[in-house]
């Protein structure tokens, strides 16, 4: 996998027309292809301060009319939605389910973003409103023509949340959360044994995608997403063990898992939390 230096923009070239630029605060990657048409851009930022600079840096290269995507219901992935349909993006596509899960979620999630976003907050101040998408993938991968190059949004299943949106483009693919590099994947809502399976999808498209670009860290190869697959897979096998074993502190579980204290006892609980939701249907 090769890149290209950083342009206009903080930008950086991963393939012929496909972008990231990595954003301040919660080091979010933005995606951005350019077609001859329109551009596409990927995530929004986690409010009306960042949308700003992604949208200026947009306008670096190019003055192409935007589509924009969410790849989740994460408040720095999509924050920036109303300023950008403020300022000109007409359509801001994502899963049915990102959709619902923004509608009941994104006022509890305000008071994460207050150190970087503090009128997004506080909800005061212009293009603070919560803005949802307005293009739905709802079962179906959705093909989107930019103009001399089209890209696929499509959803494998649940993982870092049960809606995670992912998008291809002729080489690379922009995974959102699913894939996480320089830091421990973030168990807080997530499906972790539906995501072992599902970064085993995203890894079966090695011939359609030779780069995958993670929703925070370096770009990696389709090599890094096994090894995390397979590193989840170990976390949760010993996790459930030990949840197995009612006479034993689960916590005990937590220095022999392959993440550090605070991922560890995120997947715990996550785990125990789904394990009840499983025995309350029954």
């Amino acid at each position: 996998m090769q890149t290209s230096p950083q342009i206009p923009g903080d930008w950086l070239e991963v393939a012929p027309r496909t972008y990231v630029r990595t954003n301040p605060g919660w080091a979010m990657n933005t995606g951005l292809v350019l077609g001859d048409e329109r551009a596409l851009l990927v995530d929004t930022g986690a409010g009306p301060r960042q949308a700003e600079a992604i949208l200026g840096a947009v306008r670096q290269l190019t003055d192409l009319p935007v589509t924009a995507v969410n790849t989740h219901a994460h408040y720095d992935h999509y924050f920036g939605n109303a300023y950008l349909l403020a300022n000109g993006v007409e359509e801001i596509w994502a899963t049915s389910g990102c959709a619902k899960a923004i509608a009941a979620e994104a006022e509890l999630q305000r008071a994460s973003v207050a150190a970087h976003e503090p009128e997004m907050a506080a909800g005061s101040g212009a293009n603070t409103a919560i803005a949802g998408p307005n293009r739905l993938v709802d079962g179906a991968p959705v093909d989107l023509d930019l103009g001399g190059i089209s890209v696929t949004l499509f959803h494998l299943g649940r993982g870092h949340t049960d809606h995670d949106l992912l998008v291809g483009t002729p080489d690379v693919v922009f995974a959102g959360d699913l894939v996480e590099e320089g830091a421990d994947p973030d168990f807080g809502d997530s499906y972790p044994k539906d995501w072992i399976r599902t970064l085993g999808k995203i890894a079966a498209l090695e011939d359609l995608y030779a780069t995958v670009i993670p929703g925070h860290g370096k770009p990696v190869t389709m090599d890094f997403v096994t090894t995390q697959m397979n590193k989840m897979r170990t976390a949760v096998a010993v996790t459930r063990s030990a949840m197995d074993q009612a006479s034993v502190d689960m916590t005990k579980a937590i220095p022999i898992l392959p993440y550090g204290p605070e991922q560890s006892r995120a997947l715990l609980t996550r785990l125990r939390t789904l394990a009840r939701w499983k025995w309350l249907k029954q």
